[in-house]
C-alpha cells in the first residue's frame, strides 16, 4: 500500500523588492515569500568562523545540545549548556567533535536572548555589538512596531521542531544554506499541537498511522542560500532544516496593535491576550460539557464547533 504523501508548494521568490512594492503588494497577502538581493551589509562576506570567533571573543552564551539531529521542544530531547562564543562556533562548525557534551556527532544551536530573559528581549546590537554593526537590517515596518532581533547559529542537519510566532518576522539568511517548510494558519486542525509547537516533528517522513489528519495539510517549502531574506507571517507554522553549519538574524515586528500583546513575552510566542482569554473560555465551557452524558456532550460539542466556525472563520483563504 503506497504511504500518503504531501506534495510541496514552493515559496515565491522575488527579487530587487524595495519596501514600497512589499508593504503594497506583497505583505497584505499575509503569505511567505523569499526576497532576494537585499542589502544586508558586510555580515554577507565577513561571518566566516575565523571572524565570529575573533569578533566576539571568550564571552559566555548559553546553547542547546542534541544528541540527534531533529530537535524536540515538547520532548526537551535536548541539554542546555554555556560555552565560551568562539569556542562554541568551532564546534557548531565540525562535523565530528573531539571535545563533547553527549556524543561526538551532537549538534549545536544558539538562538540568542536578553540579558535577562524573562524580562529582556533578544537584541543583536545589545548581545552582540560587533556582529550588530556588520548587520544591515532590513526596516519594512515603523520603528516603534520593532520587537527583537534574534542572532541563530546551527550545526549542519540540525532541524527545529514545527511551531508559530504571533509576530510578523524576517530570517535572513546570512551564512550557509537551509530548508523551509511552512503550512498555513487555516491548517491547524491537522498539526496537533500542543500550545505554539506541532507534535509532528519529522515532516519529511511524518508517521501517519499517529497523525493521521497531518497528509491533509498544505506543504509549502523553500531554500534560503546566503543573502536571502524570508519573510514568515504571524502563525505561520514553520520547520527549519539547516543543510549546512550557517548564521542567522530573524527580526520580528508587531504586526497588531501593541497592546494586544503579552507583555511578559519576552520570545514573541505568547498568544495576543484576547486570543488566550478566549481559549480559556473555550476550555472551561469544555469542563462544563462534561458533566453531561456522552450522546449529549457530543451533540453540544458539534453545536459549539459549527457555531464557531459560522461565526469566526474565514471564507477566503486563497
Amino acid at each position: 500500500m503506497a504511504r500518503p504523501r504531501q506534495e510541496a508548494v514552493a515559496v515565491p521568490s522575488l527579487g530587487g523588492v524595495w519596501w514600497e512594492r512589499f508593504l503594497r503588494d506583497i505583505y497584505p497577502q499575509r503569505k511567505p515569500v523569499v526576497l532576494k538581493g537585499m542589502e544586508l551589509g558586510s555580515c554577507i562576506t565577513k561571518w566566516t568562523v575565523d571572524y565570529l570567533s575573533q569578533a566576539e571573543g571568550s564571552k559566555e552564551v548559553k546553547i542547546h545540545v542534541s544528541a540527534v539531529p531533529q530537535m524536540d521542544f515538547l520532548s526537551k530531547n535536548f541539554v542546555y549548556r554555556t560555552l565560551p562564543f568562539n569556542e562554541f562556533v568551532r564546534r557548531a562548525a565540525e562535523v565530528k567533535h573531539k571535545e563533547y557534551f553527549l556524543s561526538e556527532d551532537e549538534k549545536y544551536y544558539l538562538r540568542s536572548v536578553g540579558e535577562d530573559a524573562r524580562k529582556d528581549v533578544a537584541d543583536i546590537r545589545k548581545q552582540f555589538p560587533v556582529l550588530a554593526d556588520d548587520v544591515q537590517i532590513p526596516e519594512y515596518f515603523d520603528k516603534e512596531q520593532f520587537f527583537s532581533s534574534v542572532f541563530r547559529i546551527s550545526s549542519a542537519g540540525l532541524q527545529l521542531w514545527t511551531h508559530y510566532d504571533v509576530m510578523d518576522n524576517f530570517l535572513i539568511q546570512v551564512t550557509g544554506r537551509k530548508r523551509v517548510v511552512l503550512y498555513s494558519p487555516q491548517d491547524v486542525p491537522y498539526l496537533y499541537l500542543s500550545g505554539t509547537k506541532s507534535e509532528v516533528l519529522d515532516v519529511d517522513n511524518p508517521n501517519f498511522e499517529k497523525y493521521p489528519l497531518f497528509v491533509k495539510a498544505k506543504r509549502y517549502e523553500c531554500y534560503l542560500e546566503a543573502g536571502d531574506v524570508l519573510f514568515i507571517p504571524a502563525l505561520w507554522f514553520h520547520n527549519v532544516i539547516s543543510e549546512e553549519f550557517g548564521v542567522a538574524v530573524n527580526v520580528f515586528w508587531k504586526h497588531l496593535p501593541a497592546e494586544c500583546y503579552d507583555k511578559s513575552d519576552t520570545y514573541g510566542n505568547k498568544d495576543p491576550m484576547v486570543a488566550s482569554r478566549a481559549i480559556q473560555i473555550l476550555d472551561r465551557a469544555l469542563k462544563t460539557l462534561e458533566e453531561l452524558p456522552e450522546e449529549y456532550r457530543d451533540f453540544y460539542a458539534r453545536r459549539m464547533v459549527s457555531r464557531i466556525q459560522e461565526k469566526a472563520y474565514r471564507n477566503d483563504y486563497g
